[in-house]
């Protein structure tokens, strides 16, 4: 017996395709433009040739960004920065919003801490205090300026929060009846079931730690600790051809400087892009996983 599906059905149907297959058109077409622009040639790219298919095939502005220091070492610096920030993020939302998810008779306190937390949500001490308090702590010019002033993210422990309080309270209390400590509940029960709101969590850390870029600038003194979206950012506006060495600057005359730029763009976009296909996977596994049947 086959479904025959209405026309209101049908309509939808149609609908929802056209719109999202335009949606999906408007996020990748930008970035077929800029991979054809820093695939070009340098005439086809100053003169505004390029669509999206690059014209006058070239690698020159990849083969020169493999060999240039600059982007190699704000690229490690990024990676460096997301690795840590990650952990540190990560760590800092699980443990706090664990147990404001607790009922206040098991957490007398929580109230407190909760509206503590919310009004960071809304207040903030200003970009000048935040940097006195950057120098004065000695952290001015290290990784750990870029890491710790966000590591506890107040949104991400409220998403957290709430998805832990979703969770069965039959789970903690048979966990309880066993033995198991607040610390084994967390790491045994709670985290395995949210990996759907730790995946998304992580995505939105990564994603916050790659993409931030006035930071770098504001913390760091000098623009070798440049994380790569810092790096990018002032290599946008102006590339300072007094720091580039003679044989850079033979290099440069096949190279326009739009193409070195998309090239760059486009290599600081992709790593970020990559991530979304892997998280993906714990999006729908972490759906299925410590279901409870009643």
């Amino acid at each position: 017996m086959f479904y025959k599906a209405s026309l209101s059905r049908k309509t939808f149907i149609v609908l929802n395709v056209a719109i999202l297959t335009f949606v999906l058109i408007l996020g990748i077409v930008p970035f077929i433009h800029l991979l054809s622009v820093s695939l070009s040639s340098n005439t086809a790219a100053m003169a505004a040739e390029v669509k999206l298919w690059p014209v006058g095939f070239s690698f020159e502005a990849y083969r020169y960004l493999g060999q240039k220091v600059e982007f190699i070492r704000s690229l490690g610096i990024s990676l460096e920065r997301v690795a840590l920030g990650t952990i540190v993020n990560m760590l800092l939302v699980i443990i706090t919003a664990y147990p404001l998810s607790k009922s206040h008779a098991q957490f007398r306190y929580r109230t407190v801490y909760v509206w503590f937390f919310a009004i960071t949500m809304f207040f903030g001490g200003g970009l000048i205090p935040t940097y006195i308090i950057i120098k004065e702590t000695g952290l001015l010019n290290s990784i750990w300026s870029l890491v710790l002033p966000g590591a506890l993210n107040v949104w991400n422990t409220v998403m957290l929060l709430n998805f832990f309080r979703g969770i069965p309270k039959d789970l903690d209390e048979a966990a309880t009846i066993d033995g198991a400590s607040h610390w084994m509940t967390l790491w045994k029960i709670y985290m395995p079931i949210s990996l759907p709101a730790l995946a998304t969590i992580v995505l939105f850390t990564v994603v916050g730690h790659w993409n931030s870029w006035f930071d770098g600038i504001l913390y760091m003194n000098s623009p070798e600790k440049y994380p790569l979206q810092s790096y990018l950012s002032t290599l946008v506006t102006s590339i300072n051809k007094q720091a580039i060495s003679l044989d850079d600057l033979k290099r440069l005359e096949s190279i326009s400087e739009k193409t070195l730029r998309t090239a760059q763009i486009f290599l600081g976009a992709l790593p970020i892009m990559l991530v979304y296909p892997f998280l993906q996977r714990y999006f729908i596994k972490g759906i299925t996983v410590g279901s409870v049947k009643e």
